[in-house]
């Protein structure tokens, strides 16, 4: 007995006829008719009451169906299970302060582990770090290099935040502009932006910032706002911005180098990567 048969037998019993099932079942009724035979010979006793095409459970099948079901059952949710902790094998947690270096981890990580899962949080610095220690997390996104024997750490990108100001605004026409500068603006602000959100709040205290959480929405807005706005040079962010002039910013929590950390005794799946994301932004020894 095998679990093919249980399902031919429950399939069997569901559509009342050998050929419906085995049609259902992309067999043969021929091959159908005798796996079924096979089956009850092995079980010692009639399973089916057949009367011409039909076929009626007789009461040892419906007992038999009982079990069955029950054991297909538990096969599907084994199967759940096991497809769970393949993918789960498969992903790695990354903790980020910001979301630009964790678009740079996973383009970098679809390069070279396609297959490899990105399961993400945007963390505060230091919940990052207890995390890492804690092996909650796999990989961490920092905006300093951690320097502990137990923490490997390696340059993953820069950052460097400007202002999109509307063509004819007073602002547009500056080379560059500080965070007192704009204070005071109103601001069109994407919601997740990590550290950033408090790094404006910090330092433009008497602007107002309308807050659109949907990346595609925020896009659209930009185009067409009359409000200002924050750029960043990431490469994946940056674009062409019809109507619009890009300032840069001068003051230096504008421009923010991120880390990858990984901790010692990480899995080898996050270490792979740690590895390719350091070898790619290793210094160039002949430039």
């Amino acid at each position: 007995m095998n679990i093919e048969q249980l399902r031919q037998l429950s399939t069997v019993a569901e559509l009342g006829t050998v050929s419906a099932a085995a049609e259902s079942l992309r067999i043969s009724q021929p091959a159908l008719s005798r796996s079924l035979a096979r089956l009850e010979s092995e079980l010692g006793c009639k399973l089916l009451d057949r009367n011409g095409r039909h076929v009626a459970l007789n009461h040892a099948g419906k007992t038999a169906l009982e079990y069955a079901r029950s054991i297909l059952h538990e096969e599907r949710l084994m199967r759940i299970a096991l497809d769970d902790l393949a993918n789960r094998a498969r992903s790695l947690t990354v903790g980020t302060v910001a979301p630009a270096p964790l678009w740079r981890l996973t383009a970098l990580s679809v390069e070279r582990f396609p297959d490899r899962l990105l399961s993400s949080r945007t963390m505060r610095q230091q919940d990052i770090e207890r995390e890492l220690f804690d092996r909650t997390l796999d990989l961490g996104i920092s905006r300093k290099p951690l320097l502990y024997p137990a923490v490997r750490c390696c340059h993953l990108m820069d950052e460097d935040l400007a202002v999109s100001v509307p063509n004819g605004h007073e602002l547009a026409a500056r080379e560059s502009l500080t965070f007192a500068d704009v204070d005071g603006e109103d601001f069109l602000l994407f919601g997740n932006i990590g550290f950033w959100r408090t790094l404006v709040d910090e330092k433009m205290p008497h602007s107002d910032f309308l807050v659109q959480e949907d990346r595609v929405v925020f896009e659209q807005l930009s185009l067409t706002s009359p409000l200002l706005g924050f750029v960043t040079n990431a490469a994946y962010l940056a674009g062409e911005m019809p109507g619009r002039t890009v300032v840069p910013l001068e003051d230096s929590e504008a421009h923010v180098r991120f880390y990858l950390l990984a901790h010692q005794e990480a899995s080898a799946h996050a270490t792979e990567l740690f590895d390719w994301v350091a070898a790619q932004n290793r210094p160039d020894p002949t430039s």
